[in-house]
């Protein structure tokens, strides 16, 4: 969440190589910056360690032995995989796709959308699929983080085995118990205890490599391409095992907002990528000189000493892991609703100062039912591992396809320049994908589940919102006919102001003809103020209000919101100079319009889905609420509408 009063207003980056001026920071800011990154935006991607190495070497053997061509094979696939997905893809080309400022899934759709084009209407269909898998993946991720770090204790007491899964739970659901009281409180601590997990990564790597230097060799991408000519199907399925290794690279756009794309960059090119890319050949060579160290192969990394202490900064590295990608799903909700794809929802700030940290119930405690629901049926991170990454893949073409789109439309490029960059990756993307598609029948059907229903809820909404404007609409009357009209009516005015929110402002509002009908009066001055949400994250504070004077006692107000932005309208309002702004508090009313819907036959959702509309409706947020209105002055009139 922005706060555009307390900020610059940005520009949009033009493309690949601009610097990007939203974050001015001096050095001091800079590391801050950057230590938060390494805490935030790679606590997901920094765990895949506990488990991708076991689980891409088991697909690949099948139960055979483990050879020293194999191990190459792997290590160097998930090397390439860091390079070529997270370094290139991402760090190179996505964090450069900026609005401004902002990253992630629906800012790239926001951005992409003001281009033109005859495929432009598939852009909002993809926004929402890619957003409805990254809700699949908020699920999976604390399952499986939590669980391959509380696995450790079997490595340390094997009589301990039954009791991970209950222990996971217990962290789980004091994780997410304690949401409700905010972030910032650990958030402090996410930097310093993510670096030292890095360094713990680097270390066991390299005190391990030296068992077997040839692991050095799968920097050769030959390695990996032998391997994949060699395997045939197998191949294929140990690729869709081998993204395990680059879940969590979409934090590092999704983030971009928060920390700014030189922290991203520098975290990930001088921390992460070296750590990681040390662990896993610490982990291949220890396999090749202790091949039963397969069952578990990070924490065999360690002495027995050292083992209790490595899975204490493995489980906390696996929370705040966990926690990134809950904030994410905060956010991601959010947007959404902002961009007219969910209802409305609850939204608590959770600090005074950092707007960015927020609170949803609903996500919150929908996001804990799937979790738990997840650990008591899979039981292990081998099992979940089964069901990880299809909606990750799933996401990563989603934004190779969108960033074509901004390429292309927004930053100009010639089609051959854009082709030669972006199809390749998305290639790379795809080929991921379909090896993760093997993995549907053993669980990974659970997130594409997920994700399809959260797409159908988002597509049934922005429809059905859709086909209620269209329906409102054909029953009113035209505003300026109206407002002239009263002007030269005989109307008895009362004194006082009176605010009409509404999202039509061609329109009368419903309010405003139901109060007429059932009054006959009008306040002295009257305000139709609608509240248009941008494609845009935030709106500058000399753009964030239109006013026009439409007759004697009618302005119209037009009040622009981001959709990283909170809609507090009151607080906008402060600013417009209007007649009515003058009147003392407890005389302006806030009036909003009521709508008790019902389905009927003949729409354009059959009725079964006019229902699950009318229900997502009924339980939206109350918009007094949601747009921060003052309780004591909100009036309230009714109307019943078919859909």
């Amino acid at each position: 969440m922005t706060d555009t009063s307390s900020r610059p207003e940005a520009q949009e980056d033009p493309g690949i190589g601009s610097g990007g001026p939203r974050h001015r920071h001096g050095p001091s800011s800079f590391w801050y910056l950057t230590l938060g990154a390494i805490g935030v935006v790679y606590g997901d991607i920094g765990t895949s360690p506990l488990y991708a190495f076991r689980e891409a070497t088991n697909a690949a053997r099948d139960g055979g032995a483990i050879s020293e061509t194999l191990v190459l094979g792997i290590l160097s696939l998930i090397i390439w995989a860091l390079l070529l997905i997270v370094t290139l893809k991402y760090v190179f080309v996505l964090l450069n796709a900026d609005n401004k400022g902002e990253g992630g899934t629906l800012s790239l759709m926001a951005l992409a959308m003001r281009g033109r084009g005859k495929f432009i209407s598939l852009i909002p269909v993809l926004g929402m699929a890619g957003a409805a898998l990254f809700f699949g993946d908020a699920i999976i991720t604390p399952a499986i983080s939590i669980l391959g770090a509380v696995e450790g204790l079997n490595v340390l007491a094997p009589s301990l085995e039954h009791y991970v899964v209950w222990i996971s739970l217990g962290i789980i659901f004091a994780l997410f118990a304690v949401q409700s009281h905010g972030t910032a409180a650990v958030a402090g601590v996410f930097g310093p205890v993510t670096l030292l997990w890095f360094a713990v990564l680097a270390a066991t790597g390299v005190v391990n490599i030296m068992a077997a230097p040839v692991v050095l060799h799968a920097v050769n991408p030959l390695h990996a391409l032998s391997f994949l000519n060699s395997h045939g199907a197998i191949g294929l399925v140990t690729l869709g095992a081998v993204f395990l290794a680059v879940t969590g690279a979409e934090a590092l756009y999704a983030d971009l907002g928060h920390f700014g794309k030189n922290p991203i960059k520098y975290a990930w090119l001088v921390i992460v990528l070296p750590s990681l890319t040390l662990n896993y050949l610490g982990q291949g060579s220890l396999v090749l000189s202790n091949p039963a160290a397969m069952e578990n192969p990070f924490f065999f990394m360690v002495p027995e000493w050292a083992l209790l202490p490595l899975v204490g900064i493995a489980t906390a590295a696996s929370i705040i892991a966990s926690q990134a990608v809950i904030t994410g799903a905060y956010s991601m909700a959010r947007q959404a609703v902002q961009l007219g794809f969910l209802p409305r929802m609850s939204v608590s700030f959770t600090s005074y100062s950092s707007a960015g940290q927020i609170y949803m119930p609903q996500v919150n405690w929908l996001l804990l039912i799937g979790v738990t629901a997840l650990v008591l049926a899979f039981r292990s991170s081998s099992a979940l591992a089964t069901a990880y990454g299809i909606a990750v893949t799933g996401t990563m073409v989603v934004t190779a396809i969108l960033a074509m789109f901004v390429i292309k439309n927004r930053w100009k490029w010639p089609m051959a320049g854009m082709l030669a960059l972006m199809l390749p990756l998305l290639a790379i993307d795809v080929v991921f994908f379909g090896a993760n598609v093997l993995k549907i029948a053993h669980g990974g059907w659970l997130p594409l589940a997920l994700g399809g229903v959260v797409m159908f809820l988002m597509w049934t909404w922005r429809k059905g919102s859709r086909q209620l404007l269209a329906t409102t609409r054909a029953l009113q009357a035209p505003l300026n006919t109206v407002a002239r009209s009263l002007s030269r009516s005989p109307v008895q005015r009362i004194d006082g102001a009176a605010l009409y929110l509404t999202q039509t402002p061609d329109v009368a509002p419903t309010a405003l003809m139901h109060g007429l009908k059932h009054y006959q009066a009008l306040h002295r001055h009257n305000a139709i103020v609608c509240i248009r949400m941008e494609s845009e994250p935030t709106v500058a504070e000399d753009s964030r209000l239109r006013l026009r004077s439409l007759s004697d006692g009618f302005t119209l107000i037009d009040v622009h919101f981001g959709y990283m932005e909170t809609p507090d309208v009151p607080r906008a309002l402060a600013k417009a100079d209007w007649p009515g702004a003058k009147m003392p508090d407890m005389k302006v009313s806030y009036v909003l319009s009521r709508r008790s819907l019902q389905a009927v036959q003949g729409g354009d959702m059959p009725v079964w889905q006019d229902r699950l509309f009318i229900f997502m409706a009924r339980n939206a947020d109350d918009a007094s609420h949601y747009f921060h209105l003052p309780e004591d002055r909100v009036l309230e009139l009714g109307s019943r509408i078919s859909v």
